[in-house]
């Protein structure tokens, strides 16, 4: 057979990374390895893949539709071999998990360090989403358990979800920004005259999720909370942040809470996952995520 997935895999990588030694570094080969399995393949196809006249190789018209139907490919091997370890040994391949961006992730690394001392040999991805990005995450087949997705998650069901708390969300600003000086409470119409820092919603396919900001006023987006935690201590603008995350800000003066006129919303977040799934290493975290107490407390989050 001519056309192998380990190729496909040396092209994608290369595609990914941006050249042969970025591939050779990311798949642990020499960076003549790769250039060999390349070569060998437009031999055996008889077509050029990459274009090699300038300073980095580019993939040719046949290169790239020979990458974009590979994938499919690479996509069915991955599916294949979980689908198989998983009824031989019940554990899954892959984990994905994906957090909301309240949930600091150092409190998360304990819980996967201890899921390693099992020697599943299930692979773990984690990585953070902002707002209604988890039930995305979740809903697109990007996640196969999230844990704090926000409030309801989206109609159609298929997965089953376990309250993990609330999050208590404060006003707060610069003590040098102009609100901080200003009486309590803090009217909308007074507001209305500040910008507000908001993280932007990381849904791919749900409609984006908006909170805590007036019809009207100028708003800064920024990619997630660390940033938005950045641009109110500075001073660029104002917002609701949850308590958690910003305690050291509040004891050190670098932030302010200021109450306003409208209530503190308290959100509810969730651990949810696809209903119909139940291999070993998703099965081994709920059972620990749902220890409330515990995990709620190492989460930094309120019931």
């Amino acid at each position: 057979m001519r056309l192998t997935l380990d190729a496909l895999h040396v092209i994608d990588t290369i595609e990914r990374r941006g050249s042969f030694a970025a591939a050779a570094e990311e798949l642990h080969r020499v960076p003549s390895a790769v250039t060999y399995t390349v070569q060998k393949l437009e031999q055996d196809l008889g077509v050029k893949l990459f274009d090699r006249s300038g300073h980095r190789a580019v993939l040719t018209e046949a290169g790239r539709e020979l990458l974009r139907e590979g994938r499919h490919m690479l996509r069915a091997a991955d599916v294949l071999e979980a689908r198989v370890k998983r009824v031989a040994t019940g554990w899954e391949a892959e984990l994905r998990i994906a957090y909301d961006d309240v949930i600091p992730v150092a409190a998360l690394m304990p819980l996967v360090g201890e899921f390693y001392k099992e020697h599943s040999g299930t692979r773990v991805r984690v990585h953070a989403e902002i707002f209604g990005g988890c039930w995305d995450a979740l809903m697109s087949g990007r996640a196969d358990l999230v844990i704090g997705a926000p409030g309801e998650g989206p109609p159609g069901g298929g997965y089953t979800t376990r309250l993990l708390g609330n999050v208590d969300w404060v006003f707060v600003v610069a003590p040098h920004h102009p609100l901080a000086e200003m009486p309590e409470p803090l009217s909308n119409e007074t507001l209305l005259m500040h910008r507000v820092v908001a993280a932007a919603d990381s849904s791919r396919n749900l409609p984006a999720r908006t909170a805590g900001i007036l019809t009207g006023q100028d708003v800064l987006t920024v990619h997630n909370l660390e940033a938005k935690i950045a641009a109110q201590r500075a001073g660029i603008g104002v917002g609701r942040l949850p308590r958690h995350l910003v305690e050291e800000d509040l004891a050190a003066g670098r932030l302010v809470i200021k109450e306003t006129e409208e209530a503190k919303p308290s959100p509810e977040l969730f651990l949810a996952w696809h209903t119909a799934e139940s291999g070993r290493a998703l099965s081994w975290f709920i059972k620990r995520l749902e220890d409330g107490k515990r995990v709620r407390a190492a989460l930094g989050i309120a019931r």
